[in-house]
């Protein structure tokens, strides 16, 4: 089993911040963090070693140096989506021959729909061939809670996938052998836009519908897995499906919080991936029937009121309802 004796880790908010942790507590890793000299959250890690949710142990250190941060083998980067092309970019003037990435963030940039993997892959052509992404359940509030969950590792290299998953499993996060990057990457950055969905539900006070949101979303998420090449039945594991207890009942999710504030107010004002990921799946319009995501983005972005927006789903012609699985 490989052993990430030094782990590197580019983002310091929620998750970022509690990866690192978990490396240095559960993992016994040295951790070193890169932060940006004027972000306040990297400012008050620094001088307090708490993030808000940890207190880092004493293997964790801190970094604005790239450079001093690249010199690991192991590197998570847990940024937002929209930041990881110019992230890429910068950490492509390096040498990053024999490095890991595991990719922590769950989103499709929004300009081009591209996963995040792709980006990597276009920016980075140096040949590292080891990147992988990190999906499934799991809030750091429950984690430090001693909550477990269960996540999912996948990439285009089978040993990377092993590699990582068996040095991530622990008592805390069992981690499984993902078989489908892109149908997982997809879902994964799918469930945040379904997030929003579920937000909008609570501001109602229409919870109940949740339950058919479930059940209809992973169809529709399924034909955008099939789009982009993936198995649309990966839609039904942890990355997405999976995810939505996580996504779309829990007070912690940001996504959720965003939904919710669009009927209820005030605006959220923390970063919920689901939104751009929600402007670059509607540009597809036109090529996969989603009619969630089309009413989803006529709220979010054309500022429709929600009820009139589920009016149109519920008016549309009857249909069979695993139609779509029966091809």
């Amino acid at each position: 089993m490989t052993n990430f004796s030094s782990v590197s880790v580019i983002g310091c908010g929620r998750w970022g911040g509690f990866l690192g942790y978990y490396c240095a507590k559960y993992k016994n890793s040295k951790v070193l963090f890169l932060g940006v000299p004027q972000d306040p959250a990297y400012q008050s890690l620094i001088k307090t070693r708490n993030n808000g949710y940890v207190t880092m142990p004493a293997n964790v250190s801190y970094t604005t140096d790239m450079a001093e941060c690249l010199k690991n083998d192991f590197i998570i980067v847990s940024i937002g989506c929209q930041g990881f092309r110019g992230l890429c970019k910068q950490m492509s003037t390096y040498d990053l021959r024999n490095k890991t990435f595991l990719l922590a963030m769950k989103g499709l940039e929004e300009n081009t729909a591209m996963r995040m993997s792709e980006v990597f892959r276009q920016e980075i052509t140096e040949p590292t061939g080891r990147v992988a992404c990190l999906m499934g359940p799991g809030h750091v509030q429950d984690y430090i809670q001693e909550i477990p969950s269960c996540v999912v590792v996948d990439s285009d290299n089978e040993n990377t996938i092993h590699e990582i998953a068996d040095y991530l499993n622990s008592s805390l996060i069992r981690t499984y052998y993902g078989t489908d990057l892109v149908g997982n990457e997809v879902g994964a950055a799918m469930k945040n836009v379904i997030g929003l969905a579920a937000g909008i539900l609570d501001g109602l006070g229409w919870s109940g519908l949740k339950g058919a949101l479930m059940a209809r979303a992973p169809v529709e998420v399924g034909r955008l897995i099939e789009y982009f090449g993936g198995n649309p039945k990966s839609a039904y594991g942890l990355a997405h499906l999976g995810d939505y207890e996580a996504t779309l009942f829990s007070p912690h999710s940001h996504n959720r919080a965003y939904g919710e504030s669009l009927v209820k107010g005030p605006k959220f004002d923390k970063l919920a991936e689901g939104v751009p990921t929600l402007a670059a799946v509607y540009a597809l319009r036109d090529k996969v029937d989603m009619p969630i995501c089309r009413s989803l983005y006529r709220v979010v972005y054309e500022n429709q009121e929600p009820k009139a927006a589920i009016g149109h789903l519920f008016r549309r012609e009857n249909k069979v309802e695993f139609m779509d699985m029966d091809k």
